[in-house]
């Protein structure tokens, strides 16, 4: 196994080891973890730099929320060499590489590194619950916490109050450790990065879950084997003795993850279970108002986590039909002239668009393509070919998708090139009819066009519905 940053474990701490501390938090970010490790940081009172690659006018967002707090000084654009000298701790983002040179810098001046998930699992005193997986997972999240919440001061449900937090953004863990307790569930989403940043710890989850393994994020983990080995970190660093039982929850349906179950039920003090789509009732799947069987598998794994916290069926099937989904994932943002328009900007992996389009029986128009994180569109543009009515391609891997629905579909559908988002939809509404779906659903990062996936959807949202204004 490689070396990575995180190869000092670390040493037992509560808020009070930070006081008067030199932080340096790297990676601000616009997703909230940065904010929530900045204002932690300053809170237990130590002296916080804040560095970025990204200029203050990228930022301004996740500053604003860190204007309180005196304590904190900013040096953006760009690493100093000298700040990774001279602190104490290092916070890192999870979008920084284990190799990274300054982090090395910090670590070889004796600096602790660590980052917003590895405090949140040391410090934190609630039961957590950590849903990880190549597709579905913030979904399946949010589905749990919802669920969980439901059931929250229940006489058959022995927890108080449920937190949601960790990769799904913008939900902050660390600044509200003070009012977290032991009788509280904490539902993390957590990615293959974070679990890499808690390696080291070895402190694992009461509960784990995967909702499915596809290739991802190679273009950082070099191979799928690997990618698959850190995933499966999570469960591996699971307490598993005369004291502590764990959780173990996976994807039937997953080829991976149904192997893992199948080596992780044989191990004593552990609890593996299944779940799958078809686990959902008729009643249950009635009352779910998210498209598509992936969406119906999420919430069978959502189930699933409630169950084990001894929700009620009828707790259950009252909330499900409250949950209203979530920003970015197969989001109607408006119908109009007979045509749906979905924002799935999200789906930044060929499987997950894959996905997206088995949702809807309707036809359908997909506007794809973004940043090239070194993965495969043979099986995207195959899909693409046998299910979408026409395709329009955006960034970086325009072209490379665009091969690959051709050499798939021998040129039964349409496919074309678009220079923005502002003309990819222009494209689709001209080549839309009435009982047409037009999707976006990338299968690719945002990173050539965009600051994330958040942006991406928002600009296609804006183009949507000015489009509509114009009727």
């Amino acid at each position: 196994m490689r070396k990575g940053i995180f190869s000092v474990s670390m040493p037992a701490m509560d808020k009070d080891s930070f006081k008067n501390s030199r932080v340096l938090v790297m990676g601000l970010g616009t997703f909230g973890g940065g904010v929530d490790s900045a204002a932690f940081a300053a809170a237990a009172g130590a002296k916080v730099t804040v560095t970025d690659l990204a200029a203050e006018e990228k930022l301004t967002r996740a500053i604003e929320q860190l204007k309180d707090y005196k304590n904190i000084e900013y040096h953006l654009a760009g690493h100093k060499p000298s700040d990774f000298q001279n602190c104490d701790y290092l916070i890192v983002n999870p979008a920084v590489p284990l190799d990274n040179k300054f982090v090395e810098i910090a670590r070889q001046a004796g600096a602790q590194i660590t980052s917003q998930i590895e405090l949140f699992f040391n410090l934190s005193p609630s039961t957590i619950v950590a849903i990880t997986g190549s597709n579905g997972k913030s979904t399946t999240a949010a589905l749990a916490a919802h669920l969980l919440e439901a059931g929250a001061g229940k006489d058959n449900c022995e927890y108080r109050k449920v937190w949601l937090g960790g990769n799904i953004g913008d939900m902050p863990l660390l600044t509200n450790l003070d009012e977290i307790t032991t009788d509280d569930i904490a539902v993390l989403e957590i990615s293959s990065f974070q679990i890499d940043q808690l390696a080291a710890s070895k402190i694992g989850p009461a509960v784990a879950m995967v909702t499915n393994i596809t290739p991802n994020h190679l273009d950082r983990h070099g191979t799928f084997d690997e990618y698959c080995r850190i995933k499966k970190t999570l469960f591996e660093m699971q307490t598993c003795n005369d004291k502590n039982s764990a959780v173990s929850i996976f994807n039937g349906e997953d080829e991976i993850a149904t192997k893992w179950f199948a080596e992780y039920s044989k191990q004593a003090r552990r609890e593996s279970l299944l779940f799958t789509a078809d686990d959902i009732s008729g009643d249950i799947a009635s009352r779910f108002t998210l498209p598509g069987r992936a969406n119906r598998s999420n919430l069978a794994a959502a189930i699933a986590v409630a169950k084990h916290f001894a929700v009620t069926d009828e707790c259950i099937a009252e909330a499900v039909g409250k949950f209203k989904g979530l920003d970015n994932r197969l989001q109607l943002v408006a119908e109009f002239n007979g045509v749906g328009w979905y924002d799935d900007s999200i789906a930044t992996t060929p499987a997950s668009t894959i996905v997206a389009l088995e949702a809807f029986s309707e036809p359908k128009i997909i506007i794809a393509g973004g940043y090239d994180k070194g993965v495969d569109f043979a099986a995207l543009g195959e899909a693409i070919g046998n299910m979408a009515k026409a395709a329009i391609l955006i960034g970086d891997t325009a072209e490379k998708i665009a091969a690959s629905i051709r050499k798939s579909s021998d040129d039964k559908i349409p496919v074309k090139i678009a220079d923005s988002m502002e003309n990819a939809v222009s494209i689709a509404d001209e080549l839309a009819d009435v009982g047409d779906v037009v999707l976006l659903s990338p299968a690719c990062a945002s990173y050539d066009m965009f600051d994330n996936y958040r942006a991406r959807g928002k600009v296609f949202c804006g183009a949507v519905r000015l489009l509509q204004q114009k009727l």
